[in-house]
């Protein structure tokens, strides 16, 4: 089914009145039934990272930071098997895995004395039983796990599904018998940005 501009728009504006959560994706599916589920959930991941980015500054101010990494503590405090990080990151409209980046950035940086490297954060995120601290290690998966947008999780999806393209894309090409070289062959080549194929010969595209 063809998907209209004014059918987008309302979909859209469905989308600013809920949490960006996996509960909003089936109250999404309920409300336009008409519409298939990787086109609804494709709608949500635009949405929602638009408005990650219109608010990401915001969120990662030094006192916004010490604000979410002080009602984290108070809140482990109270009840450490509460999800405290995910349900702060629901009520400030902010993505799940990234507002556990924040405060597992803060605490490393408070236990270490020392800025984390990227790289360590990017391992403990996507392996939180190596995060020295086991309540923390369970609110960051707790995080993860209910993002829908961003995080490890989502990545190795995204990476899962574009190699299956990769690869239904390479055999149609070899059943058309079409010349072309793939992605390590342009890297091999030096090239800095490289499709997953370019056709060695052009070809003409009949369009109805």
């Amino acid at each position: 089914m063809k998907l209209t501009k004014a059918q987008y728009d309302e979909i859209a504006q469905f989308l600013g009145h809920v949490q960006p959560t996996r509960q909003s994706l089936r109250k999404l599916k309920e409300k336009f039934p008409s519409q298939s589920q990787s086109t609804l959930l494709s709608i949500f991941s635009q949405e929602y990272q638009k408005q990650i980015k219109r608010t990401h500054a915001k969120h990662h101010t030094a006192e916004a930071i010490e604000t979410y990494y002080q009602r984290y503590l108070n809140g482990v405090m109270k009840n450490a098997a509460a999800p405290i990080l995910l349900e702060l990151a629901n009520e400030v409209d902010f993505a799940p895995s990234l507002m556990a980046r924040i405060v597992l950035e803060r605490f490393l940086q408070e236990k270490e004395q020392a800025i984390p490297s990227k790289t360590l954060i990017n391992s403990m995120l996507r392996d939180p039983s190596q995060i020295p601290d086991g309540v923390l290690a369970n609110q960051v998966y707790q995080c993860t796990v209910n993002d829908c947008c961003y995080g490890p999780l989502v990545d190795c999806i995204k990476h899962a599904i574009g190699h299956e393209h990769e690869v239904l894309l390479r055999e149609m090409l070899l059943e058309k018998n079409l010349s072309f070289i793939a992605e390590d062959q342009l890297r091999a080549k030096g090239y800095d940005k490289t499709p997953d194929f370019i056709l060695e010969v052009p070809v003409d595209l009949a369009l109805d």
